[in-house]
Formats: C-alpha cells, sequence, structure tokens
C-alpha cells in the first residue's frame, strides 16, 4: 500500500479529476481520524483550481433519530448498522454508472443529529465526487458492494491519542457530560474503530495526517 502525503494526495485527485469519464474517490478512517476535514479541503481545493468536483459525505445514510430510538439503536449509533448502507450504495452505483443525470444526495446535519434527504447535488458535469465515511472498505453486505464501485479508496491515519481526544470534544461540544464522552469514545467509538482499522489493507492508499 502507497504511502501519501498532502501534495501527493492532491496531485493523485487532479489526475483522477481531469479523465475523460466520472472517477469516483473513497477517503475513509475511524471516527475522529480527519477524513470529513481532509476531504471538505480537498474539495474546496479542486474547485478552486477550476475542477468540477462534488464531496457525498456517507454519513448523509445515518438512519433518522427516531428510527434508532424506535430500533433501541441510539447508543451505537455509528456502528455499520445504524445506516442505510443499500440506499448509500444504490446512490454511488447512480453516481458511477449515470453521470449524466442529476443526482441527489442527503447530507447529515450535526446540530440537529438528523439526515436531511436531497440537500446535495450533483450536475451531470462533475469528473470527480469524493465520498468519505468510516466503512467503504467494510467486507460485508452491503458495503462490499462500495469498494467495487469506488476507483480509489484512501485511508486516512492519525495517531490514537489525538483522535481520542478529538472524539472526546466532539461528544462534549454535542452536549454531553465529560464521563458520557468518554464512555461514548472509548466504548462504542473505539469497537467502530476496531472494525473499520481491520479494512485498512484494502485501500490504495494511506494518508498520515496529524503527525
Amino acid at each position: 500500500m502507497q504511502t501519501l502525503d498532502l501534495a501527493a494526495a492532491y496531485d493523485r485527485a487532479v489526475a483522477l479529476a481531469t479523465r475523460e469519464w466520472r472517477q469516483l474517490l473513497g477517503i475513509t478512517g475511524a471516527p475522529a481520524a480527519g477524513k470529513s476535514t481532509y476531504a471538505e479541503q480537498l474539495t474546496e481545493k479542486l474547485f478552486a483550481e477550476g475542477h468540477r468536483v462534488a464531496l457525498v459525505p456517507m454519513d448523509g445514510f445515518h438512519l433518522a433519530q427516531s428510527v434508532l430510538e424506535e430500533l433501541g439503536l441510539t447508543d451505537v449509533k455509528g456502528a455499520p448498522h445504524t445506516f442505510d448502507g443499500y440506499g448509500y450504495v444504490t446512490l454511488l452505483r447512480r453516481l458511477k454508472h449515470s453521470p449524466d443525470e442529476p443526482v441527489w444526495a442527503p447530507r447529515f446535519d450535526r446540530r440537529i443529529e438528523d439526515s436531511i434527504a436531497a440537500s446535495i447535488g450533483i450536475a451531470p458535469d462533475v469528473t470527480l465526487v469524493i465520498t468519505e465515511g468510516n466503512y467503504l472498505l467494510l467486507d460485508e453486505p452491503p458495503w462490499s458492494e462500495v469498494r467495487r464501485l469506488l476507483d480509489e479508496c484512501w485511508y486516512v491515519e492519525v495517531p490514537e491519542e489525538l483522535r481520542h481526544a478529538r472524539l472526546e470534544a466532539r461528544h462534549r461540544a454535542f452536549g454531553r457530560s465529560a464521563a458520557e464522552a468518554h464512555d461514548r469514545t472509548y466504548g462504542s467509538d473505539e469497537r467502530n474503530a476496531q472494525l473499520i482499522a481491520a479494512t485498512a489493507k484494502a485501500a490504495d492508499a494511506v494518508l498520515r495526517l496529524g503527525r
């Protein structure tokens, strides 16, 4: 597996964005590894340079908070079975195989802890779709189909102590107590992180941030 620095990653993204047909680039990693921030920055930089690029996060496919409460899954929110994985795969398939049609994707809003349907537009002239999320390389249905739809997938890593600190701070920022933030970080979040880390070997490249 190749290791990329930021400059090499950008050059590789440009190469994808300038191919003759639409490309899908996945960016994955454990919770709080920085993949969302990196994907947003990469998308903004590519767009500023004149490339036709769109960002479609996997988080838009979170099951609704009301559904999680009904199913008793609020304590494990973020685990693979708390997403509409089949819906995500269907969206990627449309983006990959039907590039001439406009597509609308959902967006997850952390302020309300819920998804908003049809809030990200992907126009037919977009040549590179960047998608980021936890389970892009997970080898179990329906997630196993994701890897086959991506032209490339990069795995983002940061030191574990930094990732844990970010997670606790994120939970505190959204209203959890210090004890609740710690328990969530080293409980369900850590179980998810270990599951995701086991998928890294399937990535095309690893991008190490925060070092």
